[in-house]
């Protein structure tokens, strides 16, 4: 097994915060750990060369695999259900009786392998029911990878991913693939939502501000300087009244944020 030197170890995690915003200078040997079969697998000899490499030659794929090793992209349907909850009972009332544009902007980021996004278009079709095809509901779907976007825009899940849907959703919104466990997202539901790859580190240039934007249990990988910073962007990027929705485990500064707190992950621009 190679061993991760210290200096090695910092240039890393140095380049990784300062580009993608992912805090790993607490995590040496997780990054020693998830990399040895890497290095081995590119002909690599010590942990020295690799990150030579990558600091200096490596390509997007070659970032995206770095990441995906040392990240989690751990999600399912409904989960924290509290927050599609609010978004369907509070939000979604308050915004339809005000939109006159008949236009809901909502922005899924680090939306992983899409079951974020396609909760909410569901959610905001059912909500309207009929008067859905007069609405412009497409949600704004983006991830760092560009593999975890693949696999969303595919929209093929295993049947016991969709234990925690009502059933109605399930046989209205997927259909099963031919002989296997796999329910596929309809066509009409993948063309609710627009995946594209996205850095948070980034500057937010979005056409119009949202009214909705969850960014959940993805900050759990920043550190606090980076966490606010991120959020003034957030904030930036809201309309006048909307939301931003984090994960439940995750926090911002509420003595610096300019977003006013609603409930537990819940905080809005007012």
């Amino acid at each position: 097994m190679n061993i991760l030197e210290e200096n090695d170890f910092v240039r890393l995690y140095t380049f990784i915060q300062k580009k993608y915003g992912i805090n790993l200078s607490k995590k040496k040997q997780l990054i020693e750990g998830r990399l040895n079969s890497t290095i081995f697998a590119m002909g690599y000899s010590d942990f020295s060369e690799y990150v030579d490499f990558i600091l200096t030659k490596s390509t997007q794929k070659d970032i995206e695999l770095l990441l995906n090793k040392l990240t989690t992209n751990y999600t399912y349907f409904m989960r924290e259900k509290a927050h599609f909850d609010f978004f369907s009972q509070n939000i979604l009332p308050q915004l339809v009786k005000t939109k006159k544009d008949k236009v809901l902007s909502v922005w899924s980021a680090g939306c992983s392998t899409g079951q974020e996004p396609y909760t909410l278009s569901i959610l905001m079709k059912e909500f309207l029911g009929k008067e859905a095809p007069r609405w412009d509901t497409r949600v704004l779907a983006t991830d760092i990878s560009q593999k975890v976007l693949l696999q969303a825009q595919k929209g093929a899940y295993p049947e016991d991913s969709l234990k925690d849907m009502p059933s109605e959703w399930v046989r209205k919104y997927f259909s099963r693939v031919d002989n296997t466990d796999q329910y596929e997202v309809t066509t009409a539901l993948k063309s609710n939502i627009i995946f594209k790859p996205f850095n948070l580190m980034d500057p937010i240039q979005f056409k119009i501000p949202f009214d909705v934007i969850f960014c959940r249990n993805v900050m759990i990988y920043f550190n606090q300087e980076t966490k606010d910073a991120l959020v003034d962007r957030l904030y930036a990027s809201t309309n006048q009244g909307g939301y931003l929705i984090i994960g439940l485990s995750e926090t911002i500064n509420k003595s610096t944020s300019k977003y006013k707190y609603v409930m537990p992950a819940v905080y809005r621009k007012i």
